[in-house]
């Protein structure tokens, strides 16, 4: 997939808005403030093409990202508190209805902040993807911030979280300086060939 070429297609707020898909998807889902927009920035090799928001929170809608192979997903951030109820109901009938439609998801690539623990709404993310049998991935986010000595402990830690879940793989990955970017394209190239039937 030519990541070069992706661009911004739309935002949804609605389920009723999604549009049919034509090509395979990959979807990236994750807390608020995870960094999600500087994960499929730098994957993209691009500075502004997801909006980076100051406010964790803001991003309310899906949004859609057209590369030649596929459709890059954003799902909105979940586990923000300073959100209404009723904002709250409408993200979760909307990513509600986003899986639960016929659509072609091959991927799911599950942020996770490299220096905590899963919280309890990641847990209940993950435990959401198992039951729905979603194939996904973990992407350790900020993992620059670790001291090298501490990459290795940490990986296998998620590993090992993660495990439970039918996690396929642990990446850990930085916006800043470009770790994990690379293996993370091979993981999705080889379920984007899977997805076509040329591969695994």
């Amino acid at each position: 997939m030519n990541y070069n070429s992706c661009e911004f297609l739309a935002s949804y707020g609605l389920s009723r808005q999604l549009p049919d898909s034509d090509r395979p998807e990959i979807v990236f889902s994750g807390r608020s403030n995870v960094g999600k927009s500087s994960l499929i920035n730098k994957l993209c090799n691009r500075k502004k093409l997801a909006r980076v928001s100051a406010t964790p929170g803001k991003t309310a809608t899906i949004n859609f990202y057209k590369a030649d192979a596929a459709y890059l997903v954003d799902l909105p951030g979940y586990g923000y508190a300073k959100v209404s109820n009723a904002e709250r109901a409408r993200w979760d009938e909307l990513i509600n209805s986003y899986f639960e439609a016929d659509r072609p998801l091959c991927l799911l690539i599950q942020l996770l902040d490299s220096r905590h623990a899963p919280s309890t709404d990641d847990i209940q993310m993950m435990e959401y993807l198992r039951y729905h049998g979603i194939p996904f991935v973990a992407a350790l986010t900020k993992a620059d911030k670790l001291k090298k000595s501490e990459l290795t402990a940490c990986q296998a830690e998620f590993e090992r979280l993660c495990a439970p879940y039918g996690c396929r793989g642990v990446f850990l990955t930085s916006a800043e300086s470009g770790l994990g970017m690379d293996a993370l394209r091979d993981c999705i190239e080889q379920h984007l060939n899977g997805a076509s039937g040329d591969g695994v």
